[in-house]
């Protein structure tokens, strides 16, 4: 299948809603910080010549596709596979090589750039009123294996465009601008996807640890962060199309209305291993077989859920010894992605009442629960499969691990009705 990103309709609109989200007025460029040199952020070589701001004093706002294209591009070398593909594991070399990249990029447009103890990059555009709760956007640069170079790419690097080509034209917020780099949001190396996410909204599941860990005062780490009441008032994020459907129908924007309600789940079978040609198949009790049996299990559930778009994937299948003439005597299963009646396409937005916070106010929908008991009802009967195929094949369902179970998410309808105006300022078409 071929994969487009239109890079020059989609960040006009990003920076177009930038200025629904928030006033700005005009102001001279002279007191824009002098670029950082990469020895500031961890010692990687760009060329600064690339990267100077044009000062203006026209309310236009121009974008410059071809930098912003060649950044990606770049970005993109930071990989473990060949290209046109992209692997970039959380905190394995290219990756700290990809932030260290960011973080440059972010100095050159001015901003000043912090890290959290997990991972999390955030850089400020500070606006005339500092006081003001600021506006946040952003993604990840993480890249699941054999991935594309746009995806989580196009909101980090679009965001810091789309402030410089603001900042060309002579405007200043009045709320100041975040731009955050949000660690480990593909689930790849750990199994949770949106850790830097869950722990700066100080998610209690994944921050229990944190708990136990307190400073000189017995103050925990979880008490310590929450007492900063940290918040945005309002969070956007650009984002690729991850499926087909705008593209087919050749729309050129996705209005988010929903986020999906994701879960995850481990599972493992344990049986009886044995040589393969000398164990009759009456005999065995396969662990690799109940695996098979499950997965199929899972489609036949996510199809006759009654909606199209619920999904469910085994991404990992592994069969222990994992010998040709082996019977399996273990199988270990990770199911991923199992949202419910959602819509998501190319433009990420939301907040809770125009107020997004660090903490878990997000979750507080009473419609979730419609959705959510869909979903939940899907993974109850993957369960009742697990452990009947168990039994019918004389194996042991040793573990049903559900790593995560996250409610829906709904975007705030003022900021829907800003993508839709600055859509219809541009004469884009949109859905």
């Amino acid at each position: 299948m071929s994969w487009k990103f239109s890079v020059s309709h989609s960040l006009p609109l990003f920076l177009l809603l930038f200025l629904y989200s928030f006033p700005l007025i005009s102001t001279q460029q002279n007191d824009d910080p002098t670029f950082k040199t990469m020895h500031d952020f961890s010692g990687y070589p760009v060329d600064k010549s690339s990267y100077t701001f044009t000062p203006s004093n026209s309310s236009s706002l121009s974008v410059d596709i071809q930098a912003l294209q060649k950044q990606i591009d770049e970005l993109s070398t930071f990989s473990d596979t060949p290209a046109p593909s992209v692997t970039r594991i959380l905190y394995t070399e290219n990756d700290v090589l990809a932030r260290r990249y960011v973080k440059n990029l972010m100095g050159l447009a001015g901003l000043s750039v912090t890290e959290d103890v997990v991972g999390n990059i955030f850089g400020r555009w500070d606006g005339y009123e500092p006081e003001l709760t600021a506006v946040a956007t952003g993604s990840h640069i993480d890249a699941i294996p054999y991935s594309g170079k746009y995806d989580g790419v196009v909101g980090v690097l679009g965001a810091i465009e789309a402030i410089n080509a603001l900042k060309r034209s002579g405007f200043k917020p009045k709320w100041s601008l975040e731009i955050i780099l949000f660690t480990s949001e593909e689930p790849t190396r750990f199994g949770i996807g949106c850790l830097g996410s869950r722990l700066l909204a100080g998610g209690e599941a994944l921050a229990e640890a944190l708990k136990t860990t307190v400073d000189g005062q017995n103050i925990s780490f979880l008490e310590a962060a929450r007492s900063a009441d940290d918040s945005y008032s309002a969070f956007v994020e650009l984002h690729i199309e991850q499926a087909p459907i705008l593209e087919e129908e050749g729309i050129s924007i996705g209005v988010v209305t929903n986020i999906a309600a994701p879960a995850s789940i481990k599972v493992d079978f344990e049986g009886n291993g044995g040589h393969a040609g000398g164990v009759l198949m009456p005999d065995r009790n396969d662990a690799g077989l109940a695996a098979a049996e499950l997965m199929l299990a899972i489609e036949k559930h996510v199809t006759e859920s009654g909606s199209l778009d619920t999904v469910g994937t085994v991404g990992i299948l592994e069969l222990y010894p994992g010998a040709i003439n082996s019977i399996p005597s273990k199988a270990h299963l990770e199911i991923g992605s199992i949202p419910v009646l959602i819509f998501i396409y190319a433009l990420d937005i939301g907040v809770e009442d125009g107020y997004f916070r660090k903490n878990e106010e997000l979750e507080q929908h009473d419609v979730r629960d419609i959705e959510e008991s869909f979903r939940n009802a899907v993974i109850n009967k993957i369960h009742k499969a697990a452990k009947s195929i168990a039994k019918k094949r004389k194996v042991t369902l040793s573990e049903f691990k559900i790593i995560n179970q996250d409610p829906l998410a709904h975007s705030n309808g003022s900021l829907i009705k800003a993508v839709v105006d600055a859509s219809d300022e541009l004469n884009l078409t949109y859905k």
